[in-house]
């Protein structure tokens, strides 16, 4: 080999192992943070809380800390995560430890932060700031789509993503052509076809204990949501149930 041949080697090995703006692509991936630095010194999250991004198929990223789910249309060229609009997020109340983590977090987002790509490392950093993330994948191995309990996180309308007042409480579990769950006030069961990344749920059998307020709500929504045709995909913990005008976001529970 010449000299020349091994520096062209060489240059094009480093160039695979350390990727940023257009030698890189984040879109299709998710990641969960392993560490926040400021000014080179450790930073602590909340307990029991990880910076979570996902850059979605259609050019979103959509992003939280552990409560408020955060997404807008995003850039990442030029090694840069540059927002595309406003920072839209949910509005629930987060407990104690985890108040102003969204707001730290919005403001790292906002702040075109810069990106680099190392295998199935990420880092992102603004003015002193640093994220390390490592790719979902690696980090959350996909659970099981049969026997794992899985809790409603988030209600998706349209591009909007909320969460109920007490959806922890509705869950589901299949097996087999049978799904089992509840809608957090009446239990649910029935039957549900398989296809390659879609479900077919046929019509639910629910218990007859009376539902007001927003247990009614929730339970509407849940039987809505579990409907028909729907596409699913499972990323890590969280299974995504998908129509053509919304869906619900389940997490498998611990």
């Amino acid at each position: 080999m010449t000299a020349l041949a091994g520096a062209s080697l060489l240059l094009a090995l480093t160039a695979c192992g350390n990727e940023s703006g257009a030698g890189a692509s984040l879109t299709g991936k998710s990641y969960l943070s392993t560490a926040v630095t400021q000014d080179g010194k450790p930073e602590q999250l909340a307990p029991n809380t990880r910076v979570r991004l996902q850059f979605t198929d259609d050019g979103r990223l959509v992003a939280d800390v552990g409560c408020n789910s955060m997404q807008s249309k995003v850039s990442t060229s030029d090694g840069k995560l540059t927002l595309k609009g406003e920072l839209a997020s949910t509005a629930m109340g987060c407990p104690g430890p985890q108040q102003g983590q969204d707001a730290w977090l919005s403001k790292i987002l906002t702040a075109k932060p810069a990106w680099k790509l190392d295998g199935s490392k990420l880092d992102l950093t603004a003015g002193g700031t640093t994220i390390s993330l490592v790719d979902r994948a690696t980090a959350e191995p996909a659970r099981a789509l049969d026997s794992t309990k899985w809790s409603l996180a988030t209600v998706i309308t349209g591009d909007a993503a909320s969460h109920q007042a007490g959806a922890e409480k509705a869950w589901m579990t299949l097996n087999g052509e049978r799904v089992t769950g509840s809608t957090g006030c009446n239990h649910f069961q029935g039957t549900v076809a398989r296809a390659t990344g879609k479900l077919t749920f046929g019509e639910l059998a629910t218990t007859r204990r009376a539902c007001a307020g927003d247990a009614a709500k929730l339970e509407t929504t849940v039987l809505n949501g579990l409907k028909g045709d729907i596409s699913y995909a499972i990323d890590g913990k969280t299974l995504k149930l998908r129509t053509s005008t919304g869906g619900l976001d389940f997490t498998a529970a611990p």
